[in-house]
C-alpha cells in the first residue's frame, strides 16, 4: 500500500518547506508541489489555465502512483476548497493508496510573521498578506486533518505527518 499525502494550506504557512523535509524522512518518497505545474509569467487564472493545471497535477501524481519505485507520494498546494481536493482524488488511481489529507493551519499572527519574513527576503510580493490571511478560515470547512503549525518547527511538523494514519 502506497501513502498519498495531500498537504494543503494557505500561502506562507510552510507547505513546501515541510514537504521537502517529509520527503527526506520517508522511504522511497517523491514530492510534487502544485505550484510547479502552473509557474507562469504572467500568472493568468482562466477556466482554461485552471483545467490545464489540474491535468498537469493529476498526470504527474498518477505517474508517481504507478511507478513501483515510490511508496510515499507527497503533494502540496493551496487546496482551499473541498471541490479542489475532490476533483484531484476523482482523477487519481488511488486503489493502492492510503490517503492522508491534511491542512496546515496557524494563527493569523504567525502567518503574518512568516509572510513578512518572506516579503523581506524577496520571496513574495507585498500583496501576499492580503491574499493569504483571509483564506485561513476556509481550511476549517475542509474534510482534512487540521495540523496547527503555529508553534511547530519544520522538522516537528514533518515528523507528525510521517506518523499519520489514513484519514
Amino acid at each position: 500500500m502506497k501513502n498519498l499525502y495531500l498537504i494543503g494550506g494557505t500561502m506562507g504557512v510552510g507547505k513546501t518547506t515541510v514537504c521537502q523535509s517529509l520527503k527526506r524522512l520517508l522511504p522511497k518518497a517523491v514530492f510534487l508541489d502544485g505550484d510547479w505545474c502552473w509557474d507562469a509569467e504572467p500568472f493568468v487564472v482562466t477556466e482554461e489555465t485552471k483545467a490545464m493545471v489540474m491535468d498537469n497535477i493529476c498526470h504527474v501524481l498518477n505517474n508517481f502512483i504507478h511507478c513501483t519505485e515510490y511508496e510515499n507520494i507527497i503533494f502540496c498546494w493551496v487546496m482551499h476548497q473541498q471541490g479542489i481536493i475532490d476533483s484531484i482524488l476523482e482523477r487519481l488511481d488511488t486503489g493502492s493508496c492510503s490517503i492522508k489529507a491534511v491542512s496546515l493551519v496557524c494563527s493569523e499572527g504567525e502567518l503574518q510573521k512568516r509572510l513578512d519574513r518572506d516579503i523581506e527576503q524577496g520571496l513574495r510580493e507585498a500583496d501576499a498578506v492580503e491574499r493569504s490571511i483571509p483564506r485561513l478560515a476556509l481550511y476549517e470547512e475542509l474534510d482534512t486533518v487540521k495540523l496547527d503549525v503555529s508553534e511547530l518547527t519544520v522538522s516537528e511538523t514533518a515528523e507528525r505527518l510521517a506518523k499519520m494514519e489514513e484519514v
